[in-house]
């Protein structure tokens, strides 16, 4: 559990530096909520990462085994392009700013995958509730970390100091991956390009039939829709209700770990006791209430204590239902090429930020930002109805009657 807790570090550092802190950083650099809004399509790679996932799958590294050779190149190729991205700045150098963050999210989901693969070929299936919930409190420390610590260095600091201070934290990952013990490599692994493309769609179609494999591919695309959605334009929404950097810094540091650590606590309880799929939907119901708050904080305006609450109803509800969410992701996928099924799936979860995320700073300026949050309120519906039925027992009438055993 430590070690799955340095690499959810690792993997959630770079998130924020590519989306809502790379955002304040264009935000003092002058650029209007539709410019920056367009920033959010340099994260695509988190949505197309299923295309070079086949070949983590079939080639390994000559050093560290299979799953932890990928983890350290793409760890120190990491803690390397955040320090030049530090050398940029938005206001003359917008072009390459955008050409570098590319670089430094293509790097970060092909970490996402070789992190998302690992974790399926190490947690057992009773210790994947508990692996999700401690995943999710290092990858939310990270993202606190590059979040909230960002934005308040950024008050007192230039931004390059910011952006290479975040670089040097990709150590944590070198630790966790040299501290990791490397899983028992599955003898029905790719041996061949070929296989490492083709297998694992037709291993996922094969072993769960093809209509309850549609159910769980949408499924994993609208659950988060709605949050991802929203992250795309959420610090802009900040700023906009009068709040600085250092004041959505402190709150979130002062309210979100509490959060975090307090949903996660319920989130891998909670599926442990009562399993995944009624957690999925009474955690989806709960998620769908972070919108409400942010509806509530644009009524208000700038208040601490609205802004508090809506946080920590956000990260609380966030690690409940990405601990049963990921928990549910890893039961759906074969070990023996776990980076390519997991890493579809993850793909899919990003679809609301990194395809639809520019369409955010359209729609928030067309209807204003309460319109924007009443429209998200409806966005998460899809999601909690296809997690009940995607998520249903192999043998009843609402799986597919084509499924076959895994």
């Amino acid at each position: 559990m430590g070690v799955v807790f340095l690499l959810g570090f690792s993997s959630g550092l770079p998130m924020m530096l590519v989306g809502q802190t790379l955002q304040q950083w264009l935000k003092d650099g002058h650029l209007s909520t539709t410019e920056i809004a367009t920033f959010a399509s340099v994260g695509l790679p988190y949505t197309l990462k299923f295309l070079w996932a086949p070949l983590i799958d079939r080639f390994r590294m000559p050093f560290l085994g299979r799953r932890r050779g990928w983890l350290i190149v793409f760890q120190l190729a990491l803690a390397g392009a955040l320090g030049v991205t530090s050398t940029l700045d938005p206001t003359v150098d917008a072009s390459w700013l955008a050409l570098a963050a590319v670089a430094v999210a293509t790097l970060s989901a092909s970490q996402d995958i070789v992190v998302d693969a690992y974790n399926t070929d190490l947690l057992q299936p009773d210790e994947r509730a508990a692996g999700s919930a401690t995943y999710v409190m290092g990858y939310r420390t990270a993202m606190l970390t590059s979040g909230s610590l960002a934005l308040v260095m950024a008050d007192h600091v230039v931004w390059r100091t910011v952006y290479l201070t975040m670089g040097a934290l990709m150590l944590v990952g070198v630790v966790g991956t040299l501290l990791a013990d490397e899983p028992t490599e599955h003898p029905g692994r790719p041996r061949t390009l070929e296989a490492a493309v083709f297998e694992p769609l037709a291993e996922f179609f094969r072993r769960l039939g093809w209509q309850r494999a549609l159910l769980v591919l949408a499924f994993a695309a609208t659950y988060k829709f709605s949050e991802s959605f929203k992250d795309s334009v959420v610090t802009l929404f900040y700023r906009d209700v009068g709040f600085t950097k250092t004041d959505i810094g402190l709150v979130t540091k002062a309210v979100g770990y509490v959060a975090w650590g307090v949903g996660g606590a319920i989130g891998g309880t909670y599926v442990a006791r009562f399993g995944v799929r009624r957690m999925l939907v009474w955690f989806g119901l709960v998620q769908a209430l972070t919108h409400v708050a942010y509806l509530w904080v644009a009524f208000a305006g700038k208040n601490f204590g609205v802004l508090g609450t809506a946080i920590f109803i956000e990260n609380s509800a966030y690690a409940m239902a990405t601990s049963a969410f990921v928990a549910s992701q890893m039961e759906f996928c074969s070990s023996a090429v776990s980076a390519t099924q997991m890493a579809l799936f993850s793909s899919l979860t990003t679809v609301g930020q990194r395809v639809f995320g520019p369409l955010a700073g359209v729609l928030a300026d067309a209807i204003g930002w309460k319109g924007f949050f009443t429209v998200t309120i409806g966005l998460c519906v899809p999601g909690i109805v296809l997690a009940w039925l995607a998520n249903a027992p192999r043998g009843s009438a609402s799986a597919s009657s084509s499924a076959s055993p895994a």
